[in-house]
């Protein structure tokens, strides 16, 4: 692989999952390891999505609404801003590694990241982060639909739910096999150069 052309897109390693929190994800705590290795390794190369709450419910635009009505307790005026706030262990390593807010479970409504990828002459996406089944299944599909070739880190990837972020792997790795490869962390880093 190019050194010069990838980088390292982490979804949602947040306090607000990894956490007591209605919407914690325990396996975060066995991916984490794993995350933090690429991150560290390249945090020059590493992009940290960050899901951000509206302050409440009501400050959201059709079904998203009745989403926050459900979860009243995860909106920022209940859950506090500082529960947006990636785990301490990555957190730490911004800067280099870059901050990118969104309000959706895709990263790439807003075209911002597109435009600042595009930008760089990113081709390749290293998919970490949480959850396999939801923001990172929409971080992955959105970034085969804008032509990235996507690598999603099989043990660097969680999800509340096991059936569904095994039937996602299966759906990801079967179905878009030619854009999207599925590889441990190690198999990975063992293809890309660290930053002396």
């Amino acid at each position: 692989m190019d050194d010069s052309n990838w980088i390292h897109l982490c979804i949602d390693m947040q306090r607000m999952f990894a956490e007591e929190t209605p919407w914690h994800v325990p396996w975060m705590r066995n991916v984490s390891p794993q995350v933090l290795e690429v991150a560290q390794r390249n945090p020059h190369r590493t992009i940290f999505t960050r899901f951000v709450s509206p302050r409440r419910a009501e400050d959201m635009p059709g079904t998203w609404r009745h989403h926050y009505e459900k979860w009243d307790s995860m909106t920022l005026e209940v859950l506090g801003p500082a529960m947006v706030d990636l785990v301490p262990a990555l957190k730490a390593l911004v800067p280099p590694a870059r901050i990118f807010d969104k309000m959706t479970y895709s990263p790439w409504t807003t075209g911002e990241l597109h435009r600042v990828l595009a930008g760089e002459g990113c081709s390749t996406l290293a998919i970490s982060g949480g959850e396999t089944d939801v923001c990172v299944l929409a971080a992955a599909i959105g970034a085969l639909d804008l032509g990235y070739q996507v690598i999603l880190l099989k043990d660097a990837v969680c999800s509340g739910a096991d059936e569904t972020h095994d039937a996602s792997l299966e759906l990801l790795g079967d179905r878009f096999s030619v854009q999207l490869e599925i590889l441990s962390t190690e198999e990975f880093l063992g293809r890309v150069p660290s930053r002396a």
